[in-house]
């Protein structure tokens, strides 16, 4: 089974919490060990599930929702 980066991206919760058999999860090792951009979406994802699972509570700088909301409608407005 070869995989790419797509692959990789739809299992990457399922990978990360050990539910993936382990033909797969060696494909997506092998993924890994060469590309930077699926490894960088890795760790990350790793990370946010830390911060997440984390008790402590985040104050939200003022005005944060309505920003992120308008990056997040300027992006999707200029995809294709």
């Amino acid at each position: 089974m070869k995989i790419d980066c797509r692959h990789v991206w739809d299992y990457i919760s399922a990978y990360i919490d050990g539910d993936v058999d382990s033909l797969l999860r060696a494909e997506i090792d092998r993924h890994l060990e060469h590309c930077e951009i699926c490894s960088a979406v890795m760790d990350s994802t790793r990370n946010v599930v830390v911060l997440v699972a984390d008790e402590r509570i985040f104050e939200i700088p003022s005005g944060y929702e309505e920003r992120l909301h308008q990056r997040l409608d300027a992006v999707l407005a200029a995809e294709p």
